[in-house]
């Protein structure tokens, strides 16, 4: 039989996953990509060689598929699959495969009447060290399965720093059915049908117009004989993805997330060596699953990481099915997947129901005089919130219509439009005085990033003097600068290299984002003023903020450097005052403003304060800059030529050095021009950018 052309719906994160292990599953072939985004398709396209399409209906007219894989938001799920079996088109549909069982039972029966292959997108279900698990249940290596427990704990950033719209958080429920698939499946195919007896949730947290969401659950159930406990943990908490199975001769653990399985059994030593050889035999397991797991890894050049490998085993069963003409391996069948989401809703409504906050209704309409492009972001809810509480209308412009100003009815309209639609950006900045342009892209190459970042931004700007715009406000970086030394001082005059080939893309991006914009300023009178925010830390920030190191988990991160120097932090608060500021000002136009506050603290000190005030104690170590420059050079050509990387980057070691911040800010400029007034007391900044701030989610 001839490859199988698959189609890809959707091209956000997550598809680039399936993609990749479509790309290793032998006998399939990627063929074409849709996505509503036009940029988003081409993009994605353009990286795996692909015809890009914005319309499924054009994409099935083609008549060029023989299967897709859909991975939009799950609303969408059900209509998509729906449409595509009855053109004929096999599917596998990413998980959750809909937002409820009745929806999953059409598709299933969708599939039937069309003679094609429904599969869940349940990943897990086919790394390796899972298919030696149900092994070793099914053969009876365990004894009889007394009780297992299986657990989620991975912190959630969005409940913490957003984006607060996407789909998992719109509604109480997505989370569990955004997660729950995962830990059902699991228990399902080891133990059979899962009954749910019941379910408890703790530490909430409250989303911005939104209402609260809780971040722990627990709930109980019964598959089979064997009692089963699922555990839910999104605060910062050590990642444990694992399924514990304990049986009558041996416990067996699975580590998901990291592809490997240990077990204990009984031994029949005395009581003295008995100890002795019960943790040698779980030291010789953790070891054997760690080596292996670094041979495959090191020999795949990190192809074939535990992730990657869930999802080479699930595309391999659904190709495998599709290509005999087989039955699908039950694990991902449509029985198996309407099986879960009926689990899924037991356990929901066994949660308490979740009261929906009492927002206002809108009751007038305005013309808003400020546009926030990229409002839902950290920085841009936080601006948009500043800009109503000094009494202006916002404008938000976001890919959905869904934003976290459910409370400001009023003030805030959010609004889905293309940055790459100059058409629909005049419309959407008419009658507007500012408009403040937060948005980034993140790109794997030079060319990539011309066009979703510095293309884009000429684009907004090019809208903004077509509508008549008044001033335009633009967020660089101050990572753009050299900041490799630790003498001298940086003020707006410094200016960046003129040389930013070999310096990281984002910053390189920015840079050239910034002189696009001021060639604009000065042949045509674009009304742009730039800002440089330094490392930002407030209320709705991530803890794991890569300014400040590389971060391994909620609980360790290697510091650019040594750590002892002082570091440009700057309180949300004063970054938005900032903004607000260079927006109003007259004489703001053509300039720039590093928004960076006093000098205060190093890193260590931050790490200190937060084990201080907050009872945390994180794991802080060294990062040598210039073994991070070897280690990068070392990687580059194995990116390069050995994954055909061909826009990999090799940053220069004062690329790894400016990352540590080692040359201090001077912030004279925009305190003295435009009256900004950043936080000088390290007391008052401690307890909004740590104590305040939320960083653990309790």
């Amino acid at each position: 039989m001839s490859d199988i052309r698959v189609g890809m719906i959707g091209a956000g994160y997550i598809a680039a996953w399936h993609a990749d292990a479509i790309r290793a599953t032998p006998g399939s072939r990627l063929t074409a990509v849709c996505d509503l985004s036009s940029s988003a398709a081409e993009g994605f396209a353009a990286g795996y060689g692909l015809t890009p399409y914005t319309s499924v209906e054009a994409m099935l007219e083609s008549n060029t598929l023989d299967a897709v894989h859909i991975t939009t938001p799950p609303g969408s799920h059900a209509p998509l699959a729906i449409q595509c079996f009855e053109a004929g088109l096999h599917a596998m549909v990413e998980k959750p495969v809909a937002e409820s069982a009745a929806d999953t039972r059409r598709m299933a029966e969708a599939a039937r009447k069309a003679g094609v292959t429904f599969a869940a997108g349940h990943n897990f279900l086919g790394m390796p060290s899972y298919v030696r698990l149900k092994e070793m249940v099914d053969t009876g290596q365990l004894g009889r399965i007394v009780s297992a427990e299986v657990h989620w704990h991975l912190p959630l950033a969005p409940l913490r720093s957003g984006p607060y719209g996407l789909w998992l958080l719109r509604e109480p429920r997505n989370l569990i059915l955004e997660l729950g698939p995962h830990l059902v499946a699991f228990a399902q195919d080891l133990f059979g049908p899962v009954e749910m007896l019941g379910a408890t949730s703790t530490h909430p947290v409250e989303l911005p117009g939104m209402g609260k969401r809780d971040q722990v659950y627990r709930f109980t159930a019964r598959a089979g004989e064997t009692e089963v406990t699922f555990m839910v943990s999104l605060v910062e908490v050590i990642d444990d993805r694992s399924v514990v199975v304990r049986g009558s001769s041996g416990i067996a653990r699975l580590d998901y997330a990291n592809d490997a399985l240990t077990t204990r059994f009984d031994n029949t030593s005395d009581i003295v060596l008995n100890p002795l050889r019960a943790s040698l035999s779980q030291a010789w397991g953790h070891m054997r699953e760690g080596i292996g797991n670094a041979v495959t890894q090191v020999g795949s050049l990190n192809r074939k990481g535990p992730y990657a490998l869930s999802f080479r085993g699930s595309c391999g069963a659904f190709y495998h099915a599709v290509q005999k003409g087989t039955a699908l391996d039950p694990r991902f069948d449509g029985s198996a997947a309407l099986g879960v989401m009926e689990s899924l809703e037991a356990a929901i409504g066994y949660l308490p129901k979740a009261k929906a906050p009492k927002l206002p209704a809108k009751t007038r309409e305005t013309t808003p005089k400020a546009v926030v492009i990229g409002g839902t972001g950290f920085i841009g809810r936080h601006l948009t919130r500043g800009l109503v509480a000094q009494g202006q209308d916002v404008r938000v412009l976001s890919r959905g219509r869904h934003g976290p100003f459910g409370d400001l009815p009023n003030e805030v309209e959010t609004v889905g439009v293309s940055l790459s639609d100059r058409a629909a950006l005049v419309e959407a900045f008419k009658d507007v005085d500012v408009v403040y342009n937060l948005a980034k892209s993140l790109d794997d190459t030079w060319e990539a990033a011309l066009k979703n970042d510095v293309g884009v931004t000429e684009t907004i700007a090019e809208a903004c003097m077509d509508a008549g715009v008044k001033r335009l406000v633009y967020t660089g970086t101050i990572a753009s600068f050299d900041m490799s030394q630790r003498f001298g001082r940086i003020t707006e005059a410094t200016g960046f290299p003129e040389d930013l080939s070999d310096r990281n893309l984002y910053a390189r991006s920015k840079a050239e984002c910034e002189k696009r914009l001021m060639t604009m300023y000065e042949d045509r009178g674009l009304p742009v003023t730039i800002a440089r925010p330094g490392i930002v830390i407030g209320p709705g920030g991530p803890l794991q903020h890569w300014g400040i190191g590389r971060w391994h988990g909620a609980g360790a991160v290697k510091l650019w450097g040594d750590g002892n120097n002082v570091l440009p932090f700057v309180l949300i608060d004063d970054v938005v005052d900032g903004l607000i500021a260079m927006g109003n000002h007259p004489d703001a136009v053509g300039e720039s403003f590093n928004l960076v506050g006093d000098r205060m603290m190093t890193a260590r000190q931050y790490f200190k304060a937060i084990e201080d005030q907050l009872g945390a104690r994180i794991t802080v170590t060294s990062g040598s800059l210039h073994m991070l420059w070897i280690m990068d050079a070392i990687k580059y050509p194995l990116k390069r030529y050995g994954l055909g990387r061909k826009g990999a980057v090799r940053a220069s070691l004062k690329d790894w050095q400016s990352r540590a911040h080692l040359t201090p800010f001077d912030n004279a400029k925009p305190k003295d021009m435009l009256g900004w007034a950043p936080e000088t007391d390290q007391t008052e900044v401690i307890r909004k950018g740590i104590i305040e701030a939320g960083l653990f989610g309790f």
